[in-house]
């Protein structure tokens, strides 16, 4: 299998459990692995037959600005089910980062692997 992937998209966004993450946007940074065959759009050329790295941009930017949620763990468990329903990919790997949670820390964050079932 091939990889499509996406790295350090910035989106900024409410998210948090404690009231002051309620008040202003934070900065979220995203990491996407898709796996799919490209054998097709690279043989025609043709972007229609492409995992588009684009629109799946563009639609992780509008899921995660649209409806806040509290917990990372929420937002990338939505995001890999909407990519591998709206995609085409059969495995999703989602690392979302949030550097200002922890003081100390340059970044924490979560990381899954979805698969599409059956």
């Amino acid at each position: 299998m091939d990889k499509v992937y996406i790295s350090q998209l910035h989106v900024d966004t409410i998210i948090g459990v404690y009231d002051f993450e309620k008040e202003s946007k934070q900065s979220l940074y995203f990491d996407i692995e898709m796996l799919c065959d490209i054998s097709a759009a690279a043989a025609t050329d043709d972007i229609n037959l492409a995992l588009d790295y684009a629109k799946v941009s563009e639609r992780v930017i509008e899921h995660t600005t649209a409806k806040p949620v509290e917990l990372l763990e929420t937002l990338v468990e939505q995001l890999a089910a909407l990519i591998l329903t709206e995609f085409a990919t059969n495995q999703v790997t989602i690392r979302v980062s949030k550097p200002a949670a922890v003081p100390q820390a340059q970044t924490v964050g979560v990381e899954i692997t979805r698969r599409k079932v059956g």
